[in-house]
Order: structure tokens, then C-alpha cells, then sequence
């Protein structure tokens, strides 16, 4: 087992087609077990990172790693990254009419097995109540189109039902706060508190523009991230001091002889 979960070293990135790059040199390591929240303000690049290192194809790795547990992931294409172990709540979850959350689910769960190999109904249904209770979701949520209506609060927790569910060895959760309310937000970080529970090897770096997440997700390090790069790091308590003083202050010149 290697050192860090998920490495990144010097990674560099644009949009497929462009030829600036959005992220330019970004560094970052992740041990099991560890949560990192990744702030910064809107066009920093938080959203391309998560994007590159689950292979969009809409966006380019022009230089640099991606390493889950040793492994190059940027050598992979994304579904064998999902099966590596690799899992990105989108920020923004699409709907799909006329498929169950319980069969999205169980062709998810089919899909990283070996081939010739089948997912067991039973077990997998034995395996979803358990979640859905675990989760304090009602049953009948399960049978519901994926997304299909869904209010913003109900998107972000199938995308928690599925992170349930896979129990990945790396969450990537792009702004899994964005456009919830008071109650749909501690609903969702209640979620992710349980699973990282029962699952407490599992690492997540979690994308944020707000600091109220952080008052229910508590992470082990704050990252601020400014025009494509890591410029600060720090504990928990960067988090406050970004919430009171805003990302000004980062290009003072004591910050930038902080930056990481």
C-alpha cells in the first residue's frame, strides 16, 4: 500500500480544444482515512480538478499524476477508474428518466465485477435496504427515476446513496453543498459522516466555495487554491479565517511566502 491514497503531482490541465491551462502545477496528497477540503474563489479550478481526475472528456491533462494508491489513474479510462476505486459526486447531477435509483445502482455495482461475473438480486437488494436504512432514506426512494424531479436536496443525497452503496476508496465531492438548503445540508453531511463511519479508510477531498459545509463535515486539512494552484494550506481553522476575511489576503506577500 502506498503512502498516500490519492497523489497529485504537478498536475496541469485545460479545457479540450483551449490552449491555456486552468490548473498549473497543482500538488496535493491524501492519506486513508483523511477528508481535505478544497476552497477557492469561482474560476480557481476546483471544478477542473475534480473533472481531470476522473477523465472528463471534456477537459485535457497536458503534464503530471494522478496517483490512487501508486497507480497513474491518467493512464486509465474513466470507468476503469471508477473501478480502481475512484468516485466524483458531480456538482451538478443529471437526470435519467424512465431508470430506477435501484437499477442505476445495481448496473453500477455489475460493472466492477469480473467479467462473466453477476450481481446477486438478493444480495443486492439486502445490501440496498441496508444503505437506505443506514442512510434514514425511505425505501421507496430506490424506486424513483434517477433524478427525475428531484429537488436539489434529493439529487445531492442519491449521489450519497451511490457513494454508500460503491464504498470507494476515494470520494471526489465537487461542491455537494451547491444549491441546498439549512436542512438538505445537514441531511447530506450526516450521510457522509456515516459512511466515512463504517468505511474509515475511505479518503474525500471535498470542493467548497462556503465554509457551512465545513460546520458539519469536519476535515483534517483546508486547501485554498488560486489560479490553477494550492497557494495555502492549513487545518480546520483556515476555513474560519477564509469565512471572516474572504481570499484577499492570500496575495498579500506574508501569504505567498506560506503558500504551499
Amino acid at each position: 500500500m502506498a503512502e498516500h491514497l490519492l497523489e497529485i503531482r504537478n498536475l496541469h490541465a485545460r479545457v479540450e480544444g483551449e490552449v491555456t491551462d486552468i490548473l498549473r502545477g497543482v500538488d496535493l496528497a491524501i492519506r486513508h482515512g483523511e477528508m481535505h477540503a478544497l476552497m477557492g474563489p469561482n474560476g480557481s479550478g476546483k471544478s477542473t480538478l475534480a473533472k481531470a481526475i476522473a477523465g472528463h472528456p471534456g477537459y485535457e491533462v497536458t503534464s503530471g499524476e494522478v496517483l490512487l494508491d501508486g497507480e497513474n489513474v491518467l493512464e486509465m479510462e474513466p470507468d476503469e477508474r471508477s473501478r480502481a476505486g475512484l468516485f466524483l459526486a458531480f456538482q451538478y447531477p443529471a437526470e435519467i428518466p424512465g431508470v430506477s435509483i435501484s437499477n442505476f445502482l445495481r448496473t453500477a455495482m455489475s460493472a466492477r465485477l469480473a467479467e462473466g461475473e453477476e450481481m446477486d438480486i438478493f444480495a443486492f437488494q439486502k445490501r440496498l435496504m441496508e444503505k437506505l436504512e443506514m442512510l434514514k432514506v425511505d425505501p421507496s426512494f430506490a424506486a424513483r427515476y434517477v433524478n427525475d424531479g428531484f429537488s436539489g436536496g434529493e439529487k445531492k443525497r442519491n449521489e450519497i446513496l451511490q457513494l454508500a452503496m460503491l464504498e470507494p476508496r476515494m470520494a471526489v465531492m465537487d461542491e455537494t453543498d451547491s444549491g441546498l438548503d439549512i436542512d438538505a445540508l445537514r441531511i447530506v453531511s450526516e450521510g457522509v459522516n456515516t459512511i466515512r463511519e463504517t468505511h474509515d479508510s475511505m479518503g474525500v477531498l471535498l470542493i467548497t466555495h462556503y465554509k457551512r459545509i465545513l460546520n458539519y463535515l469536519r476535515p483534517d486539512y483546508v486547501h485554498v487554491m488560486l489560479k490553477g494552484q494550492i497557494a495555502h494550506s492549513g487545518g480546520p481553522e483556515l476555513a474560519d479565517r477564509l469565512e471572516e476575511m474572504g481570499y484577499d489576503w492570500l496575495h498579500e506577500p506574508e501569504a505567498e511566502t506560506a503558500a504551499v
